[in-house]
């Protein structure tokens, strides 16, 4: 089928779905969507709290739990031990399909009645790690989010396979690395971004293979270097040996001068290496894979982001996860082997033919059904057999498609379109979205979206920012009691035990601002979800790339870029 120009029906503008595309969704058995990429990217995440906690009591145990679910939430939740055993079966909560009722109001209900998990982990996988979500294979792990396979590592985003590291987004197989963006096969790395295969580099960007650096770009396999000049080796650990980086003072300074040390110097397009005929930025070792976002080993797939396990096949508009996922349309959290899985928010564990469904573990052919485990052929929790199951569910296919699911802004959700927002667990402030679309009170209110009041904060502020040391030296273990006061928001927050010991360790002073606010910082420093048509500033070449226009980044595209720096 040729390609076609369409109307999203979210933010009216026009896309184009093109032949390829048409090509999959036949593959997948269903129609092409009515919203635009961006728009159901945006959907996706309105699913996903990733990090805002809250305490609240188990509801089989009774116990007090970490849950992404406010305590005002209309929804059962249980604690991670009670929502894993045996003591409750979803089956209870099955309801039989009402051909009168719109399917989507019948799911909502099953949504209410069903026991949820409190937080998204793969919790068998888990030691000693109770603050951490959308996460699995972690030890001694402290709020880390969308990652797997780490070992104490603190306040981290899509960290994987790591070990004694804080404050990253995107670390990768990277050991004892501190404040650092987009970093992979690193060791002793800090203040840095985009750096590779290096080790024992301060304030560095986009450096690869190199070792003892401070604040270089764009180095490739260099030792013992400081604002890119070269230094004898004696004499660059006598230069590193006179910083003050125990000092907070300090460390504030380094960085704003380094910042500006950066800009001077080019940037490749595309955050990405290691990839055969891709597009989009901070993507590593894909194939045929296009419109990516934070992506790694993903071969045959378009609109997709956050997928960081490997492999990943045959995917379109998937949204985090991987590990052996394949044919997966238009879902979120999907992983662990899942295969054939469409318009789902939550599905692993060798899953198999899952279509609007939320959190179904080990489970095949499920279709319109909220937290089973290990179930088949079911519909709204209700077990049928296979021969029924197929009549119903073209049944229900048929009522969907003839009398569609409305919203409050017209928006029309027939079969083929994801979960529709009302559906979602949270409200917009609390969810993923609101990170990379962050909107007011009142912009999300008219989009017809929820907001959720914050709540005032209980704890009381004992030690001001101002008056913490400015060296780390100078921290007793007292600092495990005060309760800090973070420099920007002014919220309430606790240096851990952990966090200490490795800050120690590096000998880095104390943060000042909170885990929330460092987390947005560095996501301030990251490009966003969109391309733009730009031009290279070497040769005019037309690119596509993560840089906005009116950016003052100096951007190149990849032929001058490996001329000039490698």
């Amino acid at each position: 089928m040729n390609q076609e120009v369409k109307k999203c029906q979210n933010c009216k503008k026009e896309f184009t779905i093109e032949s390829e595309d048409f090509d999959f969704y036949k593959k997948m058995n269903v129609p092409a969507p009515t919203f635009c990429p961006e728009c159901r990217f945006q959907r996706r995440l309105i699913f996903r709290n990733e990090r805002v906690f809250y305490k609240r009591k188990c509801d089989l145990c009774g116990k007090s739990v970490v849950s992404i679910f406010s305590p005002d939430k209309p929804y059962t939740v249980y604690c991670q031990p009670c929502w894993w055993s045996d003591k409750w079966d979803s089956d209870d909560y099955a309801m039989e399909y009402d051909s009168g009722r719109n399917f989507f109001e019948q799911v909502k209900e099953v949504q209410r009645k069903v026991p949820h998990m409190s937080l998204v982990t793969g919790y068998s996988t888990l030691v000693n790690s109770e603050y951490v979500n959308h996460a699995g294979y972690a030890k001694n792990c402290y709020l880390i989010f969308n990652s797997d396979h780490c070992e104490n590592v603190l306040y981290g985003t899509t960290v994987n396979y790591d070990k004694d590291s804080m404050d990253a987004l995107i670390l990768d197989e990277s050991e004892l690395c501190y404040q650092v963006i987009n970093c992979r096969k690193c060791y002793r790395t800090f203040f840095s971004e985009d750096c590779s295969g290096c080790s024992d580099v301060y304030f560095s960007k986009s450096l690869i293979g190199c070792n003892n650096c401070f604040g270089c770009v764009n180095l490739r396999n260099k030792n013992y270097h400081i604002f890119n000049k070269p230094y004898p080796k004696e004499e660059y650990e006598e230069k590193l040996k006179a910083l003050k980086l125990d000092s907070h003072t300090f460390l504030i300074e380094e960085k704003k001068k380094t910042h500006t040390f950066w800009e001077k110097f080019p940037r490749k397009f595309i955050h990405g290496f290691h990839n055969v005929n891709v597009s989009g930025d901070y993507v590593y070792e894909c194939k045929n894979a296009h419109y990516m976002y934070q992506t790694r080993f993903v071969e045959d797939g378009k609109f997709c982001q956050f997928m960081t396990l490997k492999p990943a096949k045959d995917i379109y508009d998937l949204s985090e996860w991987g590990n052996g996922v394949q044919r997966v349309c238009d879902s979120i959290t999907v992983g662990e082997g899942a295969d054939t899985i469409r318009f789902c928010f939550g599905t692993w564990d060798t899953a198999l033919e899952n279509e609007y469904s939320m959190f179904a573990v080990s489970s095949s052919n499920v279709f319109g059904c909220v937290c089973v485990k290990k179930k088949r052929y079911c519909i709204l929790n209700k077990q049928y057999d296979k021969e029924s199951f197929s009549r119903l569910r073209g049944k229900i296919i048929q009522d969907m498609n003839e009398r569609p699911y409305v919203d409050s802004k017209g928006r029309v959700w027939k079969y083929g379109e994801f979960i529709p927002y009302d559906l979602s667990l949270f409200d917009y402030n609390e969810t993923t979205a609101h990170q990379y679309y962050p909107l007011s009170k009142e912009q999300i209110l008219e989009k017809g979206w929820r907001w959720h009041e914050p709540t005032p904060a209980e704890h009381k502020i004992t030690l001001l920012s101002e008056k913490m040391p400015d060296s780390i030296n100078d921290v007793t273990d007292s600092i495990l009691q005060e309760v800090l006061e973070c420099m920007d928001c002014k919220k309430a927050y606790r240096v851990v035990r952990s966090e200490l010991d490795l800050l120690r360790r590096f000998e880095f002073p104390l943060p000042r601002k909170c885990p929330d606010c460092r987390h947005m910082e560095r996501m301030s420093r990251v490009n966003p979800p969109r391309l733009w048509d730009r031009k290279c500033a070497k040769c005019g070449q037309e690119i596509k790339t993560g840089y906005a226009p009116e950016k003052k980044e100096i951007v190149y595209c990849e032929k001058c870029y490996q001329k000039e720096v490698i």
